[in-house]
């Protein structure tokens, strides 16, 4: 098989699984939810924010550390919070891929 610029393009084996249409899909739904759960946890962060200063004003205002509660939370633990869920996301997409090309090659 040839592709538009005249190289070969690699063809999988007609046995290999881990390429299969099965496989893909398999995966791609494992990290479809891996993918919402991460996306969830950040929105209730992102909008638990906002509510918690509406709901809860004196609280919010609470001086901790030289911060109000708002801009401790906002400025200095949510970008380690999102890096967290990065973090997360990447292991355990990682961990699903290996996992199922495991499963495949049992």
């Amino acid at each position: 098989m040839a592709s538009w610029a005249g190289m070969p393009t690699p063809s999988s084996p007609p046995d290999d699984a881990v390429h299969s249409e099965t496989f893909l899909r398999s995966l791609m739904r494992r990290q479809l939810s891996l993918s919402t759960a991460c996306a969830a946890t950040f929105l209730v962060v992102l909008l638990g924010l906002p509510l918690l200063n509406y709901f809860l004003p004196d609280l919010m205002a609470t001086r901790v550390a030289g911060f109000t509660l708002t801009w401790l939370i906002l400025g200095v633990l949510f970008f380690p919070f999102v890096w967290i869920i990065s973090w997360t996301f990447i292991k355990r997409s990682i961990a699903l891929e290996e996992d199922e090309v495991n499963s495949v090659k049992r």
